[in-house]
Formats: C-alpha cells, structure tokens, sequence
C-alpha cells in the first residue's frame, strides 16, 4: 500500500467513514474525486478498496443519477464497520477530509465552472488567468504573472484539481483571515 493513511482496511474506513457522513448516495467518479481531496488514499487503493467494499456488501448501488451513472451508498453493515474501526484513523484526519468533501459537494452542486489558460509574453514569462463563473455570473477572475512556463502549468494543474481550495484561500487572505494559511 503506498496510500499515506495505511493499509487497505484504513483505506475502506475511511471511504466508509466519508460516505456515511455525507449520507446521500454518490457516483464513483464523484466519490473518486472527494477521497483525491485529501491526498491520504492514493488511487489505486481506492478503486482496489471501492470494488472490495462493493463486493463485501459494505457499499451497494442504490440506482442511477440524472446523467445515468451508477450511485453507491453506505450498507448497514458498512456503517457498522465504519463505526467500530473509525478509532484506527486519527480524529483529525476524519474531520478534516469530511469538512474538504462537504465543501467540493457544495461546489459541484452549485455548478461552478471554472477556465484557466496561459499566454507566453515576449520577455518569456507567462500571464496566467484563472476564472470560476456560477450561472454565467463571474464569481472570482484573477491573473497573475509567472516566471516560467512550468510554474503556469503547475498553477494550473492545481487550479484544475481543487478550485474550491483556492477560491476559499483567495476570500479567506482577502477577508484578512491568514489563519486560512495555517488551518
């Protein structure tokens, strides 16, 4: 296992532990996405651990969402593990992963959507620009200019993965709230 949070069975505790919180039935791609949230559980282990757990009759597939993907939910049995093992992963961890998935929810829900792109300048740097619209209304635009063409990809590529990250610490700096940088 090469997932920061341990074994296997740490791996389905805490998936287990997230889908119960959040309480409502998700796709695997969505579930996928939140467990990736955390960098805890590498890949490979989730999906490994998702279809055990499936298997197990810890997880179940409940039906279909509006766009026709599969949703998975807690079992009863998955509770009762969840609940039992929860102890083997620390306190902190578990709140700090529901409270990251509760937010990406909410920001799924709410249909935000995001654009990036950069533009090489003719010194060699790069102005990079960052947008997030909700219902056609510009929520957030910020551009920032780069040293390198690698920077702005790696902006980018972060921007891409956790725009909620960055559109809370961008009001939470903005707002005066450095402790957003320590949290």
């Amino acid at each position: 296992m090469s997932s920061l949070i341990g074994s296997k069975k740490n791996v389905k505790i805490f998936v287990l532990y997230l889908m119960e919180n959040i309480n409502y039935p998700l796709d695997f791609v969505t579930l996928n996405d939140i467990v990736m949230q955390t960098d805890y559980v590498m890949y490979l282990d989730f999906a490994e651990g998702f279809h055990e757990m499936l298997h197990d009759g810890l997880i179940e597939n409940v039906g279909k969402d509006p766009e026709g993907n599969d949703i998975f939910a807690v079992t009863n049995k998955g509770r009762i593990v969840a609940g039992a093992l929860k102890s083997d992963i620390l306190d902190s961890i578990l709140d700090k992963s529901l409270a990251g998935a509760l937010r990406y929810l909410d920001f799924r829900r709410r249909g935000i959507e995001t654009s990036c792109h950069s533009e090489r300048q003719p010194d060699g740097s790069y102005d990079v620009t960052f947008t997030m619209t909700e219902k056609g209304r510009v929520i957030m635009s910020a551009s920032l200019a780069v040293d390198s063409e690698n920077r702005a990809e790696r902006m980018k590529d972060n921007f891409r993965d956790r725009p909620e990250a960055v559109y809370r610490g961008m009001v939470a700096l903005l707002a005066g709230n450095v402790n957003y940088l320590f949290d």
